[in-house]
Order: C-alpha cells, then structure tokens, then sequence
C-alpha cells in the first residue's frame, strides 16, 4: 500500500469514526431531552478511536511498521 493510499484509509476510518460519534450525540441529546440518562459516557467516546484504529500510535505505525 502506498503513503497516499494508507493516508486514504485512515481518513475513511476518520470518517467512520466521526459518523459514529455524531449518532451517538444525537442519542445521548435525545435522551436528554426526554428527561432520560445519557446513553454514551466518556468510555464509549474514548473506545472509538480503539474500534476504528485511530488513536495517534496507531496511526504512526500504520505508515513506519508496515
């Protein structure tokens, strides 16, 4: 795989990864305003990153290990 091609993977998980997280910003605000608890805390917003392969080590040695 190419710099350009691994550079285009890791927008697309990027992308994936943002896109999960505005659906669950819409259901933590919906429940909200239902008078409900949040149904995403810290920990749910933090693992993302782990589920997409996203966090900055990640990333570094996506381009230097492979």
């Amino acid at each position: 795989m190419t710099d350009e091609q691994k550079a285009a993977y890791i927008m697309g998980q990027a992308a994936g990864a943002m896109a999960r997280i505005a659906g669950m910003q819409a259901e933590n605000a919906h429940r909200v305003s239902c008078g409900q608890s949040v149904a995403y805390g810290e920990e749910a917003f933090e693992k993302v990153g782990q589920d997409f392969i996203i966090h900055h080590n990640d990333v570094i040695g996506f381009f230097f290990h492979q």
